[in-house]
């Protein structure tokens, strides 16, 4: 296995030689026999596949049960809200599809909404994966299936015919393939120093004169959300007395003084999954009031809270998210990860921190009522591309930039030679995943409308609200 030259023991053997990238990509051709590229390109539902519906009733077992009609109101709204919060459907239809044969960690929601960008601790705005709920060891092109259909869906959504569609895919497809390749005889640590810096990340491709523009806009609103611009949204100053978080039902409510007590021992604990020196820094801050806050699609249901330290004073504000994390979607299809890895806050802060280039300096996870939680900056320089207004050669070029991203991600912990002597030099698995994506594109469609169908015959029960992002 490519992960990591692990024993048993969890000791590392930094006795064992690589092969050379050459005999690496050569194996990683050799892969094709089994599962050749175009045997991608087929989806078809098996009889038993499972109904999803009951996956994600499943999936919905241990939230909080007031709020998961919320979530299903949330998937009900669109065919791509469906796609973003069904993981635990997908995962069940990948389990069945062919495999590579190459692992790496894989971030396991990689849909196009998962991108986005953030700043790393040196205040700079980069590029990259934002969300790591379902991280676990898999088969890398599970991660890139996930990401083509959420290309299609979402060039369905933004009224993209099947032609434009399947170029959209097929240029995701090429950045991956294109950046798993440059990468492939990269030195490892030359590999994980690699960022992508808005307006100069693309020394494969040229950008558009309307990508440009887009890309400045998101950036120049990144550079707007931080904690301080996130205050007075979210928080009121009662007087001369401390701040207190606003109550705005269903995203933000007050919790009891008794669950505040709770939270607070788990980021007292949560201090020692962090670095010395940070924990000295997170030391000099002061809770002033925490509120329990609804977040994203998929998450929706689970436990998050949102923490509103100070520091030296009104003008030092941090927003601290405190997130519930679940069983990954992919985990019952897969291999156990080791046991150093069973806590579900801890996989997910190794899968960000293996996955992205830079991670937040306050990235942690900790413990409350016994359920596995993450540790993060709710405002980090955040902010989303606008997918949904995308067309024509910005949304190809998005596409194709989440593929390339996509390939970096892996090529931190997998084998990028071996990948990229599978992927090969050809647009063969470009092609053959544009008619995956399209098919599947057909099936989340037929699942969305059976989602509607159920809450209209009151099976199932959804509050239709907006959305709201993590």
């Amino acid at each position: 296995m490519a992960i990591a030259k692990l024993l048993p023991t969890g000791v590392f053997d930094l006795g064992t030689r690589m092969e050379s990238w050459e005999n690496r990509r050569a194996a990683g051709k050799a892969l094709r026999h089994a599962a050749p590229l175009e045997s991608h390109a087929k989806y078809t539902p098996g009889k038993n596949r499972p109904d999803p519906l009951k996956l994600l009733a499943k999936s919905n077992a241990g939230r909080q049960a007031h709020l998961v009609p919320l979530r299903m109101g949330r998937m009900a709204s669109s065919p791509f809200a469906f796609l973003r919060g069904s993981a635990c459907v997908m995962a069940s239809d990948l389990s069945v599809s062919p495999i590579s044969g190459i692992p790496v960690v894989m971030c396991g929601d990689a849909h196009i909404n998962n991108f986005g960008m953030y700043g790393t601790p040196q205040r700079e705005v980069v590029f990259d994966l934002n969300d790591f709920d379902e991280a676990v060891v898999g088969p890398w092109e599970w991660d890139l299936k996930r990401m083509v259909a959420s290309v299609n869906v979402a060039g369905r959504q933004n009224g993209l015919n099947r032609r434009e569609r399947a170029a959209a895919v097929k240029r995701a497809v090429e950045g991956y393939r294109l950046n798993v390749t440059r990468l492939q005889n990269m030195g490892i640590l030359d590999v994980w120093y690699l960022h992508a810096h808005p307006g100069r990340m693309n020394p494969i491709a040229k950008v558009d004169v309307k990508s440009k523009a887009v890309i400045s806009k998101t950036v120049a609103k990144a550079l707007r959300t931080d904690n301080r611009a996130l205050l007075p949204k979210v928080a009121d100053r009662q007087g001369d007395a401390k701040w207190t978080l606003r109550n705005d039902p269903p995203v933000l409510t007050t919790i009891p003084r008794a669950t505040k007590e709770k939270v607070i021992e788990g980021l007292n604990r949560y201090s020692a999954s962090i670095g010395f020196e940070r924990r000295m820094m997170l030391g000099r801050y002061h809770i002033s009031d925490i509120a329990h806050r609804v977040v994203g699609i998929g998450s929706v249901g689970t436990r998050a809270y949102l923490a509103l330290l100070f520091g030296t004073g009104d003008n030092d504000p941090l927003f601290l998210q405190v997130k519930e994390c679940v069983p990954a979607a992919h985990a019952p299809y897969l291999p156990p990860l080791s046991k150093e890895i069973r806590h579900d806050g801890m996989r997910v802060v190794i899968g960000q921190r293996a996955l992205q280039a830079s991670s937040d300096p306050m990235l942690g996870y900790t413990e409350i009522d016994g359920r596995p939680y993450l540790v993060r900056q709710m405002k980090n320089l955040k902010a989303s591309m606008p997918v949904e207004f995308l067309t024509g050669s910005s949304f190809n070029f998005y596409a194709w930039a989440c593929g390339a991203i996509l390939a970096r991600a892996h090529s931190r912990t997998g084998d990028p030679a071996r990948i990229a002597g599978y992927c090969g030099k050809s647009d063969a698995l470009d092609e053959a995943l544009a008619q995956w994506a399209e098919s599947y594109g057909d099936q989340t469609e037929e699942d969305h409308a059976t989602l509607l169908a159920s809450i209209k015959r009151g099976a199932t029960k959804a509050d239709i609200q907006s959305d709201d992002e993590s």
